[in-house]
């Protein structure tokens, strides 16, 4: 393998890298915070994808496309919050129920809305080149997902560290009863939390669209990874997904090149020995009850 073509494996295996840190950010955020087992979240990802395949397809252009679904997934989250999931609280085999019969009854909404085919949301047309990396084609769209990430972990980086909100987060992680004994609304926290976490998975829905396409299952599959990653990074901030889903992003494409019959062993080996020496992930903290 040449190195222009290795290069360009591994600028494809930041790509899925920074979609499966959408994800898995969101997932990590609701289970540190809330203390809830979200099954359902792999569907807000698939949804986000299918509200802006929608959109584009009315014409109505990726962009605004991106902020409208990403808007949707995050209502959908409140909604869901509201009205279910805050009545689990603390009920861990309730809430696995609850949102694995959510996760059945969107996936077959969705399945009823638009049909069993594979989708495909166009590139944008501005994103719609290659970038030559030596001998090798590269598609613009990939390297605006790698930055659109790293943009992501940065503003991640900054309300966990510089904002009133992220300071109330981390409290929540390590003591839900002191931020409660403060007068904080936790309330209105989870359902802030848990809608951000659902707009973080619609906004990687939206963006893996043209990557990887849209079909029924989606939601299935990018859930079993994300919680690999959640598995690998750890729980309780940003820095475990984003390390978590680079490694993942990474191994997962260069295995597929190297060791195609192998790359899912190599993943679950990989996370195997992250929990034989980190029982809580590479960045994982101990979460409050």
């Amino acid at each position: 393998m040449s190195l222009s073509i290795l290069f360009v494996q591994i600028l494809t295996g930041l790509a899925y890298g920074m979609l499966y840190f959408m994800i898995a950010a969101g997932l990590t955020i609701i289970l540190g915070v809330m203390n809830v087992v979200n099954l359902a979240h792999g569907t807000f990802f698939l949804i986000g994808a299918y509200v802006a395949y929608t959109l584009v397809s009315k014409h109505l252009g990726f962009w605004l496309a991106l902020i409208l679904s990403v808007g949707v997934t995050a209502i959908l989250g409140l909604v869901i919050e509201r009205l279910l999931i805050h009545r689990v609280y603390g009920k861990e085999l309730e809430q696995v129920l609850l949102t694995f019969g959510l996760t059945f009854m969107l996936s077959d909404a969705a399945k009823w809305i638009w049909g069993t085919d594979i989708q495909t949301i166009p590139v944008p047309r501005v994103l719609d080149f290659s970038i030559s990396v030596g001998s090798v084609d590269f598609p613009a769209y990939r390297l605006f997902i790698v930055a659109v990430g790293g943009a992501l972990a940065v503003i991640l980086w900054l309300l966990e560290n510089r904002t009133r909100i992220g300071a109330i987060i981390r409290a929540g992680v390590d003591d839900r009863a002191m931020v409660t004994a403060l007068g904080i609304n936790v309330g209105a926290v989870f359902t802030g939390v848990f809608a951000f976490g659902a707009a973080l998975a619609g906004l990687g829905g939206v963006l893996g669209g043209p990557l990887i396409g849209v079909y029924t299952g989606l939601d299935g599959d990018i859930l079993v990874t994300s919680l690999i990653v959640v598995t690998v990074g750890g729980l309780g901030s940003w820095k475990g997904p984003f390390v978590g889903a680079l490694l993942i992003g990474l191994m997962d494409t260069l295995g597929k090149v190297w060791f195609p019959s192998f790359s899912m062993l190599v993943i679950f080996l990989l996370m195997v020995v992250i929990l034989l020496i980190r029982p809580r992930g590479l960045f994982g903290r101990e979460v409050a009850p």
